[in-house]
């Protein structure tokens, strides 16, 4: 028999898609398993009030109770490092790993890590949020050296809300965002339902589909060091290399 394979995954509170789609994505690969520990997080804006949800300790007290499952690999399933900044998240994950020992990565670190092996520098980007949390994101990117050619948000200062929005609404913001040829789209939200759809709209568009949740997976299990190929079924995203 081979050796379980436990990822541990931090999760947003008022997230109810995560969980299940994940849990969905794994029954391809068994042997693997997925478990969570949430932290609150119930609305998404720029005020202090919401940036206070993502401070350390909180994340730091979950990754240790991940840490007694004795998972390989930590990943914080929040795309907050896309509008706080990309530091913040390279800060959390060196705390995880100093304080229980093991990898730890972010929806939003491992989506750089997409964008940079695809050769992606012109991005489309969809999320519900609001727009002032768009610009945000955009302007983290631009100074990153990426330039977002596209983009569709839904205005919903969330965060449970956004699991409300049907696949079919995701679905018609990206192909609304491929109109403009970027190198790759994010579906940049891990309580948005975009994973389903994802490979089919690659086929479509012809455009790599990265949405978060299946980044993050994908993320975590490359830091877990399992091959995601079997995963291929999902979206172009898991025949990736590991390294361009």
């Amino acid at each position: 028999m081979s050796p379980a394979i436990r990822l541990g995954m931090l999760t947003p509170s008022s997230n109810t898609v995560l969980e299940p789609v994940t849990a969905a994505m794994l029954a391809d690969l068994p042997g693997v398993t997925a478990h969570f520990a949430r932290i609150r997080v119930v609305a998404i804006d720029l005020g202090d009030g919401s940036r206070a949800q993502f401070d350390p300790e909180p994340m730091l007290a979950a990754a240790e109770l991940l840490a007694d499952a004795r998972v390989q690999a930590i990943c914080w399933n929040g795309t907050s490092g896309a509008w706080l900044g990309l530091e913040q998240d390279r800060a959390i994950c060196a705390a995880i790993t100093e304080r229980t020992g093991i990898p730890a990565l972010t929806a939003t670190m491992a989506l750089m890590e997409a964008f940079a092996l695809l050769g992606a520098r012109r991005i489309g980007l969809v999320t519900p949020y609001l727009a002032a949390v768009q610009q945000a994101i955009i302007a983290r990117w631009a100074a990153a050296g990426l330039d977002c050619v596209a983009e569709r948000h839904l205005e919903d200062p969330g965060n449970y809300s956004f699991a409300e929005h049907p696949e079919a609404v995701v679905a018609g913001l990206v192909r609304e965002v491929a109109a403009a040829r970027p190198d790759a789209i994010a579906i940049h939200c891990t309580n948005f339902r975009g994973t389903r759809a994802a490979a089919a709209l690659e086929a479509e568009t012809g455009v790599p589909v990265l949405d978060s949740i299946a980044v993050s997976l994908w993320g975590a299990l490359r830091a877990a060091g399992v091959e995601t190929a079997a995963l291929a079924g999902w979206g172009r995203l898991f025949g990736l290399p590991r390294q361009a």
